[in-house]
């Protein structure tokens, strides 16, 4: 029997490589970060140790969106006022 947890953790690695793709240092040194993060955590079997570890996932989503926003907010900005002297 698999581990109840296996379909949360599926489900940050996915949502986590989608938003990788506008990574500023670009899409591929996100994913092999990713990955690493992950494959060093492939042995975990505590329900506990996982549950952390998912939610730590969870806070690095939070802050790449709080980046992409950001960066789009700074964008915006750039395009639409006059630079302040």
């Amino acid at each position: 029997m698999g581990n109840p947890l296996r379909g949360e953790v599926f489900r940050l690695y996915k949502n986590l490589l989608y938003l990788g793709r506008e990574y500023p240092k670009g899409s591929v040194y996100f994913r092999e970060r990713l990955k690493t993060a992950f494959m060093k955590n492939k042995d975990e079997t505590d329900p506990e140790k996982i549950k952390k570890l998912v939610a730590r996932g969870d806070f690095v989503i939070k802050e790449l969106e709080a980046l992409y926003f950001l960066r789009k907010y700074r964008t915006l900005k750039k395009r639409y006022y006059e630079p302040e002297q």
